[in-house]
């Protein structure tokens, strides 16, 4: 029970972490709160500082889901203290104590506890983020499309018991509150698309 519950608080320190704010102020002496959407993620962190390191903190953030995860399921697989760990993680990395817990939206670092979870679904939902991106050129729309979609393809890929459905649910549930700006920029048509000047 100790060591679990020692991997639940490492998940939240690792989520925790604030790979974007961190990053850009290294690369460019800029804190990427205060740049285009102030959000403490990848998305932005490209929008701040370039697609490098857009990229380079997206791929930490997912690492930030997934090795607790993998963690947690090589040691106690049962599926609650896999849901925990994940949960910990997004948590951690959406409200980081850091930062007065105002962090990112948690799309990468669920992705990558997702992956660890169910790598198919997790791939499928993928497939679908690049489909709605493609589309409407809203990084956000694709996100929580994507996330909200998972649950669904999880039940229909993985067959998953009901805690571990229940968790990813409320994953995607978090995914979307935090998306509660983007979601009132999409409606009145100020939301920034990938081919909206401040990308390039």
């Amino acid at each position: 029970m100790m060591v679990e519950v020692g991997l639940v608080v490492f998940a939240y320190v690792l989520g925790s972490l604030p790979t974007a704010y961190l990053l850009v102020r290294l690369m460019t002496g800029k804190d990427v709160r205060v740049y285009g959407s102030g959000n403490v993620g990848g998305t932005n962190a490209l929008r701040t500082a370039g697609w490098k390191v857009g990229v380079v903190v997206t791929a930490i953030d997912v690492l930030k889901g997934a090795i607790p995860v993998w963690l947690m399921s090589r040691f106690n697989p049962e599926s609650v203290w896999v849901a925990a760990a994940m949960l910990a993680a997004v948590l951690g990395h959406c409200y980081p104590v850091w930062l007065k817990f105002k962090g990112g939206k948690g799309v990468a670092t669920c992705f990558g506890a997702f992956l660890v979870i169910a790598p198919f679904s997790a791939l499928a939902a993928l497939g679908l983020w690049i489909v709605v991106l493609l589309i409407s050129r809203w990084v956000s729309l694709a996100s929580m499309v994507a996330s909200a979609s998972f649950p669904l393809i999880l039940k229909l890929i993985d067959h998953p018991d009901m805690v571990t459905l229940v968790s990813v649910s409320a994953a995607a549930v978090i995914i979307i509150l935090r998306h509660s700006s983007n979601i009132r920029g999409i409606l009145t048509g100020t939301e920034t698309k990938t081919s909206d000047d401040s990308w390039r």
